[in-house]
């Protein structure tokens, strides 16, 4: 096979990609001026990229008191993204905002780089392509084109998976251990690399060294990060307090209960249905046979995502990294013609760039 034939399938998936995103940012950028809103505001200074541009432009420190006495400290927020934040705005002509920005619409091209070669390697080139696109029309696909690190996070994940299926264990170790200076959602990823090296260890009665140091890399970041908040704070449960400040404390998904059971019955049974079809699509990955570390790192960010007290609105963003459940789908289109799945990645396209657009010009966060 020649060079130019082994690449195109890689330019379709990151031009499907990119297509689907530019498409979000123009029906933005038509529904703001329609409304008389700043559209580009909306993706890097408001909500979390507030948050995160603080950090970048003073360091840690930052607390506010809201009215009912909780404390939101900006030590909830993981210090790789304002760190590059900071850093490239220090070297180019841009502010923490504009860097925050270069930073996500950067990492999502790797991040859909990262799942095309997860697919790939699992099923097929054609499933790969259709992996990256269906990512890139997520209903949340929105927060894609913000300076949020759901982005930077996947690439790092993906490509962190990646070199595990094809036995890389230092380098994934490496991803690994960046992902958890990212997100605390990390700990999915922490807890594939373990599970698929221990049961290499329980088939094989051994492990090369090179896959225990990828082990013992990967959850380095996130220890790092969660032992220098205690220390800043003098307490070694001072992140986990931060987070509860929050409301981002584990209760094993009592929050997500109590919010379905207040809902009127229509909503409270649509999302029921909705959950169900989360279910539904974890058990498609099981029955499709997906490498164990995507398939434990798949269902750890789910799991992650419904346990907390966090706001809810915000879990199918937090879902979104956990990319391997978009793979049945994928390759389920795989299988029609060329013409019939573009014609679904048609419909859905325009469906999430409209919803994109109607969240972001809304009040609330995503």
């Amino acid at each position: 096979m020649s060079p130019p034939t082994r690449r195109s399938p890689l330019l379709l998936a990151l031009g499907g990609y990119a297509a689907t995103r530019l498409l979000g940012l123009l029906v933005l950028a038509i529904a703001a001026a329609a409304t008389g809103k700043d559209g580009f505001h909306r993706l890097s200074g408001r909500w979390d990229s507030v948050w995160y541009t603080r950090i970048a432009e003073h360091g840690y420190g930052y607390r506010v008191t809201l009215p009912n006495g909780d404390v939101h400290s900006d030590l909830a927020f993981f210090p790789l993204l304002p760190a590059l934040e900071r850093g490239l705005s220090a070297v180019l002509p841009l502010d923490a905002a504009g860097a925050g920005l270069l930073v996500s619409w950067t990492a999502s091209a790797a991040a859909a780089w990262g799942i095309f070669r997860c697919g790939e390697h699992v099923v097929s080139a054609r499933a790969g392509i259709l992996l990256a696109v269906l990512w890139g029309v997520y209903p949340t696909a929105f927060v894609q084109s913000m300076a949020y690190t759901e982005t930077l996070f996947t690439a790092l994940a993906a490509w962190s998976l990646y070199a595990v299926l094809r036995g890389r264990w230092l380098l994934a170790g490496l991803l690994c251990a960046l992902a958890g200076l990212t997100r605390p959602t990390a700990a999915a990823l922490i807890a594939a690399l373990g599970v698929t090296a221990l049961a290499a260890l329980l088939r094989d009665r051994r492990l090369p060294w090179r896959t225990v140091a990828g082990v013992l890399l990967a959850p380095l970041g996130w220890l790092g990060y969660v032992v220098y908040v205690g220390i800043r704070e003098s307490s070694a449960t001072a992140y986990f307090d931060v987070q509860a400040a929050w409301g981002n404390s584990i209760d094993g998904g009592v929050a997500l209960a109590r919010f379905i059971a207040s809902l009127p019955r229509p909503a409270s049974l649509g999302l029921c249905a909705a959950l169900a079809l989360l279910a539904w699509l974890l058990a498609l990955c099981v029955r499709q046979g997906q490498p164990l570390p995507l398939l434990v790192y798949t269902a750890g960010v789910v799991v992650v995502s419904l346990v907390g007290a966090a706001y809810f609105g915000s879990r199918p963003r937090l879902m979104m990294p956990a990319f391997g459940l978009l793979l049945p789908p994928a390759a389920a289109l795989a299988r029609l013609r060329t013409g019939t799945a573009a014609a679904v990645l048609a419909v859905l396209a325009p469906a999430s760039a409209a919803y994109g657009a109607f969240t972001l010009l809304g009040p609330g966060p995503p």
